[in-house]
């Protein structure tokens, strides 16, 4: 079993807030440009987040 440090938690709450989409307000005010968030990452693919 793991434990968790704080440190640890707050760099991995940071990585899943900035995994989310692109909010709609965001697509529709850039007329589509802006479709993707530039730090879009999925946890299997992408590197690891560093501990």
């Amino acid at each position: 079993m793991t434990i968790r440090t704080l440190a640890l938690k707050k760099r991995l709450a940071k990585a899943l807030r900035r995994g989310w989409s692109v909010p709609a307000w965001v697509i529709l005010r850039t007329h589509r440009k802006v479709r993707v968030s530039a730090k879009w990452r999925h946890w299997r693919r992408s590197g690891k987040i560093k501990t």
